[in-house]
């Protein structure tokens, strides 16, 4: 018996990626997010499968349902949105398993950054302009930031910044990064990506609050911030270019 964490992806159906729907079809038992995964990825499963729903259960209830599928000897698909790299809960859920000495995989899914980046058509990295991604957060009720890990210290470096779970306090950011970037900083704001009902917000630093107050959202949503999400004037990269030399091009 196997628990397969399974990353999800944004919320369309169709960016799971094929091992994830191959393991959800070979599994009696799945466990998903039902708040925020897609009921259309359960079309996945076999006809018969035990399907339960983890938006109202706490960690020590999934702990039983992994105890008790064990005991049966039947494979888990645990259906997480997103990736499972950030943001997901699966390292608790990880050491309980290995208490229990449950074996367990993990199977990668379309980050919620990267499916932002899509909807808004952008590369994120830009020659010269910004060149490192930082997926961040604020503190929350759930896990407070390392003192370390302020805002402030990753907005000095000018990077782009994906701030997770913070559309709540979205003036915090405008107040903590425009010192560091400027008040005409690109910014957008991205809720639900690629769910029929996804919803958009671009401005800058200095607009951005006015949108989301005619605009609410919810906490789901990603805000992206950086030079990168809106400049035209940057330099090409090298890699295509005709003088440089590499092992593909004669």
């Amino acid at each position: 018996m196997t628990v397969h964490f399974i990353g999800a992806g944004p919320g369309a159906a169709d960016l799971l990626t094929l091992r994830g729907r191959d393991l959800l079809a070979r599994c009696p038992v799945c466990l998903y997010a039902g708040s925020i995964v897609p009921a259309e990825m359960l079309e996945h499963c076999p006809p018969d499968a035990r399907l339960v729903d983890t938006a109202p259960l706490t960690l020590d209830l999934i702990e039983q349902e992994y105890i008790k599928a064990h005991a049966a000897g039947q494979d888990i698909a645990r259906l997480h949105s997103g990736d499972l790299s950030v943001y997901s809960a699966v390292a608790e859920q990880i050491r309980r398993l290995d208490r229990h000495g449950i074996p367990w995989t993990m199977t990668p899914g379309v980050p919620a950054f990267a499916a932002a980046a899509s909807v808004l058509g952008r590369e994120l990295t830009v020659p010269e302009v910004a060149q490192s991604v930082v997926l961040t957060r604020v503190s929350g009720r759930a896990s407070a930031m390392p003192e370390r890990e302020k805002l402030a210290a990753f907005g000095a470096t000018g990077a782009t910044l994906a701030i997770h779970l913070a559309i709540h306090v979205l003036d915090q950011i405008v107040s903590d990064l425009t010192p560091l970037y400027g008040a005409d900083c690109p910014v957008a704001i991205v809720a639900r990506a690629t769910w029929p009902d996804q919803l958009v917000l671009r401005g800058t630093l200095a607009t951005i609050s006015e949108q989301l107050a005619t605009n609410p959202v919810e906490r789901t949503a990603l805000v992206l911030v950086g030079p990168a999400l809106g400049t035209q004037d940057f330099r090409e990269s090298a890699l295509y270019n005709a003088d440089y030399h590499r092992r593909f091009r004669s």
